[in-house]
């Protein structure tokens, strides 16, 4: 088991996901609130607004800790921010999406639905960070 933890790529990711708690709970707070009080934004139903207005309020933080903690990039900040905001404008999407599909049209709860959101794009937004964001020359 501890063989596993030697493995720098695992690392950072577990590193990258704790990260990812704060925004994570940025996120649900968002999603909470709106679906409390029924708020929704351009004809979307209370849990697409909350959760993709709180995803953009939860990746300013998630910029700043993955940039110094996470990756320990040596990027300026003006390219590291605007890769970083590409990788996540995709993963704003895949959110919007997956929460528009499982909830509105499928009418699946939408904390299992942003539970399994929240999930595929941790993973989409890690590997287009490590990979491409705050990747080194």
């Amino acid at each position: 088991m501890n063989q596993l933890f030697n493995n720098p790529a695992l690392r950072q990711f577990l590193q990258f996901a704790a990260v990812g708690l704060s925004g994570t709970a940025v996120q649900y707070l968002s999603l909470h609130v709106a679906v409390l009080f029924n708020f929704s934004l351009l004809g979307n139903s209370a849990a697409v607004t909350g959760s993709s207005i709180g995803y953009l309020l939860g990746s300013v933080v998630n910029y700043v800790l993955n940039y110094f903690l996470t990756f320990g990039s040596g990027k300026s900040h003006i390219e590291a921010a605007s890769k970083y905001s590409s990788v996540l404008a995709v993963g704003w999407m895949i959110n919007y999406g997956l929460i528009t599909l499982l909830v509105d049209h499928w009418h699946i709860w939408h904390w299992y639905a942003q539970v399994f959101s929240t999930g595929l794009v941790l993973c989409w937004n890690f590997a287009g960070s490590k990979l491409w964001a705050f990747k080194d020359h």
